[in-house]
């Protein structure tokens, strides 16, 4: 029996369209949206543009069954599209995205968050309930209206428990200036990791079973396709074999642009293709000095765009491929393939090359001194304020073990949202402490001092802004920054797992900065699924005196009262985090 796979969407499919080079409903100065600034010229944070140009979008989520791999289940879709649909902007437009939450069989809140954007002047629409919103209460929309303020490629996904882990989950491409020549925009590359279990179940298995650890992916997903061995299927559980894999062109003597996505919940991602070599030109939203690699290591909710040449002759067919880090996540089946044919390659054959070795020791991102932005923007040698943040894992009072950050394991509030309180002028919490609110009042800038404890890798996430990576190891940090003046920037870095050490716990650490020039409550959480539902999570408050004096916009306070209503009528079940 063949069951659908994806919906409407087009992804990994040779009828998926390339990307342009920027949408051309724009006016365009010096030939371009974005008029004459450039990836090396241009301060992003201080000027980007402004077109004028309004991107509308109406999104419908809603429950559905798809096989992605074969394998029959409930998921949840936006507009019947798994993965959902590609967003796309030119810097400095505007998006308006209406989306409606027909979550049924059973009714659930929703928000959706738009990865990396830094919502300047915006910060209710960021998407995380209990922090900037209430969620989206079943049976009634909202709209976000925000600025497209970096350019490049990201994503958008659910920030309401794991759903995203159940599909919620799409590219957002913003056209921006280039910082390397190229041909062909072959668009979104997407590596997921995916469960045949619900998403709720496994969230109820970290957070309500104590001592019992987190399922291990089913399988590996390249643009929400991949094989799977019917045989390892639950007994019961329809499943078609070999339902296929997807499938991308390439041009012969051309060079592509491919933006690679980790959207997945625990498992970082190798990525390469079979005979050809990479070239890295982003991080994040971040253009990079170019750099050559055969792999390209991404944690959950980081991007990296790459050029590739495609020397081979035209009548080629070569895998792509991505592994779950066997070294640093668990999956019972990690492999994923994707087919790429040349031009006059046979597309009804399946490729034969052979993966080439490569070294899967190392649980982190490229060596902070390989990774060079275009525009440089040095970090400040004496920060406003320092904040040492130990990342730890122990049971609480009824025995599950949770995630804690200094000590406090995070859960969220749907009914009171932390910037909202924030506006109203209570920006302490002490009888609150589980929110786990970092108060950096006016200071200008901070610094965070993050020690892992614990043998696992985490991809941090901070909201709202890109960071500056100063330095990253295991032991003690010994003051040493790479690259002061033009340090590596991005919106996820993975913090390295702890070393054991002759059965000694040796601590591993993360330092990032940031300017705190935009008011708001931004969170900084493990972009893991598992462990932000495990409480690995803390807010951070900024220029609080300027959130005061925001004024918030009447559909949060409307979706904050259909929230209201329909709390107050029926149980929510929050079993986890909230996020």
């Amino acid at each position: 029996m063949l069951f659908q796979r994806a919906g409407l969407s087009l992804l990994g499919t040779l009828s998926a369209p390339l990307l342009p080079d920027f949408l051309t409903s724009n006016p365009l100065p010096q030939g371009f949206p974005w008029g004459n600034r450039t990836a090396a010229t241009t301060n992003p944070y201080e000027f980007s543009p402004t077109t004028g140009v309004i991107r509308k979008y109406d999104l419908t989520i809603s429950r559905g069954f798809l096989a992605p791999d074969g394998v029959n289940k409930s998921v949840l879709l936006i507009n019947n599209q798994f993965p959902a649909p590609k967003l796309e902007a030119n810097w400095g437009d505007t998006f308006q995205i209406t989306v409606h939450n027909q979550i049924t069989g059973p009714e659930e809140g929703t928000a959706l968050h738009w990865h990396g954007i830094l919502q300047r002047a915006t910060p209710w629409y960021d998407g995380v309930p209990s922090v900037q919103q209430c969620p989206i209460a079943p049976g009634k929309s909202m709209t976000y209206t925000f600025k497209a303020d970096l350019y490049g490629t990201s994503w958008y996904h659910s920030h309401y428990s794991a759903q995203y882990a159940g599909g919620l989950a799409g590219p957002m491409i913003i056209y921006g200036p280039k910082n390397k020549a190229y041909d062909i925009d072959v668009g979104p590359v997407m590596l997921s990791d995916w469960y045949h279990g619900e998403y709720f179940s496994i969230v109820e298995q970290v957070v309500g079973t104590p001592g019992k650890p987190p399922p291990r992916s089913d399988n590996n997903l390249i643009n929400g396709k991949m094989d799977y061995d019917c045989s390892k299927a639950p007994a019961g559980v329809a499943c078609t074999p070999n339902a296929g894999i997807s499938k991308f062109k390439f041009t012969q003597g051309k060079t592509h642009r491919l933006r690679l996505i980790n959207p997945g919940s625990e498992g970082i991602q190798r990525f390469r293709i079979d005979n050809h070599t990479m070239t890295v030109i982003a991080n994040d939203f971040v253009p990079v000095k170019p750099y050559d690699t055969d792999v390209v290591t991404l944690g959950i909710g980081q991007r990296t765009d790459v050029l590739v040449k495609a020397t081979l002759p035209a009548t080629s067919a070569v895998f792509m491929r991505s592994d779950i880090s066997a070294n640093c996540a668990t999956a019972n089946q990690p492999s994923a393939v994707a087919a790429i044919y040349y031009n006059k390659a046979d597309t009804t054959k399946t490729p034969t090359t052979v993966a080439a070795p490569y070294d899967d020791s190392h649980c982190g991102n490229d060596p902070l001194a390989k990774t060079t932005p275009f525009f440089p923007f040095p970090a400040t040698s004496n920060p406003a304020t320092v904040q040492n943040i130990d990342i730890t894992l122990g049971p609480n009072a009824t025995g599950n073990v949770l995630w804690k950050m200094n000590g406090v394991s995070f859960r969220g509030n749907y009914d009171h949202p932390i910037l909202l309180l924030a506006n109203l002028g209570n920006v302490s919490y002490p009888d609150d402490p589980q929110w786990n609110v970092y108060n950096f009042g006016n200071n200008n800038s901070v610094r965070i001092i993050m020690k892992n404890t614990i043998p696992a890798a985490h991809p941090m996430h901070l909201h709202g802004h890109n960071f500056n990576v100063l330095a990253e190891g295991t032991g003690e940090w010994d003051g040493t920054v790479t690259h002061i003046q033009n340090t590596q920037r991005r919106d996820v870095q993975i913090l390295l797992p702890a070393a054991v050490v002759n059965g000694a716990i040796v601590p591993s650490y993360l330092v990032i900065q940031y300017n705190t020039d935009n008011p708001g409550v931004w969170p900084l959480h493990c972009h893991i699924a598992w462990h932000v539902s495990a409480g690995l999570y803390i807010n951070t408050m900024e220029q609080v005196d300027l959130i005061k004096k925001r004024v918030v916009p009447s559909t949060i306070a409307q979706t904050c009262r259909d929230w209201a209503d329909y709390s107050g009528h029926n149980v929510v079940e929050q079993i986890d985090s909230g996020l």
